[in-house]
């Protein structure tokens, strides 16, 4: 079986990677589960939230995205990101300069979220075609405060902040550009590029969470909302029913989308966030998040049957949420 772009199917990721977790430690309370983003180790008094990913699919920012991406998982558990390691991977014959590049896009968003870059690794690695760069992130809280994406219980609402597709919109504006002019005006790319200032959920996240009511959050990076709210589904043992008309679509990432005729629902999303919520809770949220200049709207809700996977689209239709086999900025990056 040939793998898809992108991460690894769920089924696999059951049938092999969780099955070879090494020796059992009573420090770990939460460890790898399909759409929970990060291990929660305990020490003394504290729990020390961790989370790791890499950076694959973009060449512009890709520092940033490293540092803001992994900030983004600590603080969907309600936690603020202090600390982070990095890798970086170079093809060889790199300059010094993407070094000097990627060093100081990492240093910028790590001083604007308060994160110490303690440790690490950077190399020329052969075969390589571009730079990737793998970040781990931590955040210390007190035992048992912080929430997880497999949290989510039935009639929670489910709360989106910002838009779908920030992160791939960014992405795509940035480097595909050529490509991209015969579809969107020059305000209109410069607009989308800036795209990369939303990423952070951060903020999103601390506000909701110390707002009260909120019982999961995840952010919606590979697949998309979509994905996101499958993999929230996944996790807490849930169907849901989401409302297309309620999902914000910015239109620059909707003339991207028809451009590289994506949807999307399934384009890479860091930069929302997905929040489950006490149904009585939920427009507290809404406004605690519009204080702090949040734009967020509930887009559904989730179901105690966990194969009820609805979607029901603007023209009224009802019909089944779609599940991303791959992220569609693949689909776009793979077009020559």
């Amino acid at each position: 079986m040939k793998l898809p772009p992108g991460k690894i199917p769920i089924d696999i990721l059951q049938e092999v990677v969780f099955k070879n977790l090494g020796a059992e430690r009573k420090e770990v309370v939460i460890g790898p589960k399909a759409g929970v983003d990060c291990a929660v180790l305990e020490a003394g008094d504290k729990a020390i939230v961790i989370s790791m990913d890499p950076i694959t699919g973009a060449n512009e920012r890709i520092g940033w995205l490293a540092v803001n991406v992994n900030a983004n998982d600590i603080a969907t558990f309600g936690v603020e990101p202090a600390f982070l390691f990095s890798c970086l991977m170079l093809p060889e014959g790199a300059e010094k300069s993407v070094v000097e590049n990627i060093s100081t896009q990492m240093n910028s968003a790590a001083t604007e979220l308060g994160i110490a870059i303690v440790g690490g690794h950077a190399e020329s690695t052969p075969a390589l075609t571009h730079a990737i760069v793998v970040a781990c992130a931590m955040g210390i809280t007190p035992k048992g405060k912080y929430v997880t994406a497999a949290g989510a219980k039935a009639k929670d609402k489910i709360i989106l902040t910002k838009s779908a597709g920030i992160e791939g919109t960014a992405i795509l504006a940035s480097d595909r550009i050529t490509e991209l002019k015969k579809a969107l005006s020059p305000a209109e790319l410069k607009k989308a590029q800036d795209f990369y200032r939303k990423i952070s959920v951060v903020k999103d996240a601390l506000t909701a969470y110390k707002t009260g009511g909120v019982h999961a959050m995840h952010d919606p990076t590979e697949g998309g909302v979509a994905g996101g709210i499958h993999e929230m589904a996944d996790a807490a043992g849930l169907g849901m029913h989401v409302f297309q008309e309620n999902i914000s679509v910015e239109p620059e990432t909707a003339k991207i989308c028809g451009f590289f005729d994506l949807d999307p629902l399934q384009l890479i999303g860091s930069g929302a966030l997905l929040i489950a919520a006490e149904s009585e809770k939920a427009q507290e949220i809404i406004e605690s998040l519009r204080q702090g200049q949040i734009r967020a709207s509930v887009i559904g809700e989730f179901l105690a049957d966990k194969n009820q996977r609805l979607l029901t689209s603007k023209n009224g239709e009802t019909h089944v949420l779609p599940r991303p086999a791959s992220d569609h900025l693949w689909k776009a990056l793979s077009r020559q």
